[in-house]
C-alpha cells in the first residue's frame, strides 16, 4: 500500500504529527532533503527507519529539534559548538556532541557511540512537524541506504512509497538548497569536517577562527560518527565517469559552466558556473539523468573544490565508487 504524499498544509502536518506520536513514519522536507522522520525517544520507531531504509544499523541518525535549547537537552555542547550553532541555525549545519546520560533519545540514534548527530532545520515545514509532534525527529535523507537523496517528494515515492512503515510524505516543493547538511564533530576536542554539506568549510572556518581538521572516514570512530560515509553512497543506477571533459556516444553528460561539450542527453548543473545553483541541481539531475541514460555511462564535468564544490565532489565520487 502507497503511503500517502499530501500537501504540506496545516491539517496534513496535524495528521503527520499524530502519526509521528504512534510510532509511524513521515517523509518531509527540509531547506537541505526530504528526511525520513521518527520519534527519536522510541527505539521501535527509530529502528523502523534502518528497517525501511535497508540502512546499516552502525550507521548513525540525524536527531532535529526545535531550537539550541532543545539540542541542549540531549548533548554537550562545548563553547565551538555553542558558536557555530547560534551562527548556522536553523540551518544546514549538524553537529556531533556528546550524549547526556538523561536524555530520552534511543540509543539506536547514535549506533552504538557516545555522541549525538543533532541539528536545527530552517525549513517552514520541518520546523511545523517538529512542533506539532512534540518529539525530535530522528531524520535521514528519505531514499533506500546508498541511493540519490530526495529532494522533492515524487522522489520519495519512487523510493520508498511502498514501504509499510511510512505513512505520509508532506509535500513541501523542491528543497532549496539540495545538499545534506555539514556535519561537524569534535574528536579530542577539535573541530572535525566529519561530511562536507550546505554550509561551506570556509564560513564554518570563518567563525571558528581556525581550520577544521579532516576526519579519517574509513578509521576511528570520528569518521563513523557521521553519516554519509560509507564510500558507495548517494549511486543512482546508473555507473559515473568523473572529471569528463569530452562525452562518448554511448553516454549522457552531467554538465557544468558554460563550455560544456555537445551531448545527446545532457543537464547542465549550472550554466553560469554557479556552485549554489549547482548544489541545489545536483540529485534532482542525477536521477533524471539515470532515468534517461536507460544502463549507459553519466559522464560528469570536473566541479571546482571551492566553496560548496567541495559537497558536490565528495557526493559524487561516492556515487561513482565501486558498489558490492
Amino acid at each position: 500500500m502507497l503511503a500517502q504524499c499530501l500537501k504540506a498544509t496545516a491539517e496534513a502536518i496535524r495528521q503527520a504529527g499524530a502519526a509521528i506520536r504512534e510510532g509511524r513514519l513521515v517523509a518531509f522536507p527540509t531547506e537541505t532533503v526530504y528526511g525520513l522522520g521518527a520519534d527519536a525517544t522510541d527505539d521501535k520507531a527509530v529502528a523502523s527507519i534502518f528497517e525501511a531504509k535497508g540502512r546499516p544499523r552502525f550507521n548513525p541518525l540525524i536527531v532535529h529539534v526545535a531550537n539550541l535549547q532543545e539540542a541542549e537537552k540531549h548533548c554537550v555542547f562545548n563553547a565551538e559548538a555553542e558558536r557555530l550553532a547560534r551562527r548556522f541555525w536553523p540551518g544546514g549545519l549538524t553537529l556531533v556532541l556528546p550524549r547526556r546520560e538523561d536524555t530520552a533519545l534511543s540509543l539506536l540514534v547514535s549506533a552504538g557511540l557516545d555522541t549525538v548527530a543533532v541539528r536545527v532545520p530552517a525549513h517552514e515545514t520541518a520546523r511545523a512537524l517538529i512542533k506539532e509532534a512534540k518529539r525530535p525527529l530522528a531524520a535521514p535523507s528519505a531514499n533506500p541506504s546508498g541511493k540519490v537523496s530526495p529532494t522533492r517528494a515524487a522522489h520519495v515515492m519512487e523510493g520508498l512509497g511502498e514501504a509499510p512503515q511510512l505513512a505520509f510524505v508532506l509535500d513541501g516543493g523542491a528543497c532549496p538548497l539540495g545538499l545534506e547538511s555539514t556535519v561537524i564533530g569534535f574528536p579530542q576536542g577539535i573541530p572535525t569536517l566529519l561530511r562536507p554539506g550546505a554550509v561551506a568549510r570556509d564560513e564554518i572556518e570563518a567563525v571558528l577562527g581556525r581550520p577544521l581538521a579532516d576526519a579519517d572516514a574509513a578509521s576511528g570512530e570520528e569518521g563513523r560518527a557521521s553519516p554519509g560515509q560509507l564510500e558507495s553512497h548517494y549511486a543512482p543506477g546508473s555507473p559515473i565517469r568523473l572529471d569528463a571533459a569530452e562525452v562518448a556516444e554511448d553516454e549522457v553528460l552531467l554538465a557544468f559552466g558554460p563550455d560544456a561539450p555537445k551531448a545527446k542527453t545532457s543537464m547542465n548543473l549550472s550554466a553560469s558556473g554557479d556552485l549554489t545553483e549547482a548544489a541545489a541541481n545536483l540529485f534532482a539531475m542525477l536521477r533524471a539523468l539515470d532515468a534517461e541514460a536507460g544502463g549507459r555511462r553519466i559522464a560528469v564535468m570536473p566541479i571546482p573544490m571551492t566553496g560548496l564544490g567541495e559537497a558536490i565532489n565528495d557526493r559524487l565520487k561516492r556515487a561513482a565508487a565501486p558498489r558490492d
